[in-house]
């Protein structure tokens, strides 16, 4: 049973430069010219970063600790979504700090038993203006893993959308993204670990990296997106042919092959 009774993490401020390095690295990643000045919607996640020793990482390559991690025995974590709202955006050479704080929690029972659903709130700020607030929501289950599901089809989905994005991610686009995010979680590069371990048929596509996908498509349509809103639901794993779908009236998601709808998204501008 799940018990975090006295777990109550105070907040926590890291204030940063934001570099033009990170942004042009995930525009090369992505295919893509760089973005400007304006960081785009969730590319924010390029800073800010934790930075652990190697002696502080758990066998998933994961941190065993950190202000935000709750206290769960053979803790497995999961991306499940998370909510963005951008009064004026982050700008290459501004000073920004970011204030994080524990939002909510609720244990929840699932398929494989008991969830931790944990929110994180960061708050941007400039000279005390506040930029932008981020959400982010996280799933923490403890135990064995659930075996790997059964994947029905190899074959691209077909999606009838006003935009949509064909993507295959292979091992070298999900190690990129791990180095630009300093992410060291195996489930993304040891395939060995992923399968027999954490019970995924393959290498596991970053939850982050989907959600900046799904963004991609306002984006590249000249859209400014003030407001977004993602969910999560299933993975998406590597060498698995995915569509990100969208239309300007707002709703966004990544079709997964099989007939899966694996993130659902929503912006406005």
């Amino acid at each position: 049973m799940i018990d975090i009774t006295g777990w109550a993490p105070e907040p926590d401020e890291t204030t940063e430069t934001i570099a033009a390095g990170p942004a042009a690295a995930l525009a090369g990643v992505l295919d893509v010219e760089p973005a400007g000045e304006e960081l785009p919607p969730l590319w924010q996640w390029l800073h800010f970063l934790e930075r652990p020793a190697q002696r502080e990482l758990g066998a998933d390559g994961h941190p065993r600790d950190g202000r935000f991690l709750p206290p769960l025995p053979e803790r497995r974590r999961m991306f499940a979504g998370g909510r963005f709202r951008c009064g004026e955006p982050l700008r290459i050479g501004d000073t920004v700090t970011r204030r994080a704080e524990l939002a909510s929690t609720a244990v929840k029972s699932g398929r494989s038993g008991e969830l931790l659903f944990v929110t994180v709130r960061h708050t941007f700020l400039r000279d005390g203006t506040v930029l932008a607030v981020e959400e982010q929501d996280l799933v923490y289950r403890s135990g064995d893993a659930a075996p790997p599901p059964a994947e029905a089809t190899l074959d691209a989905p077909v999606v009838d959308a006003p935009w949509t994005l064909p993507v295959t991610a292979d091992p070298v686009l999900l190690f990129r993204f791990s180095a630009l995010t300093y992410n060291a979680h195996r489930i993304h590069y040891d395939e060995a670990y992923a399968t027999r371990v954490e019970g995924h048929a393959g290498l596991v596509v970053h939850g982050p990296l989907l959600a900046i996908l799904c963004m991609e498509l306002p984006r590249r349509a000249g859209v400014r997106v003030r407001e977004l809103s993602f969910r999560a639901s299933r993975p998406v794993h590597a060498g698995r042919p995915f569509v990100v779908a969208g239309s300007p009236g707002g709703t966004l998601s990544v079709e997964a092959p099989g007939g899966v709808t694996a993130m659902t998204a929503a912006f406005a501008p």
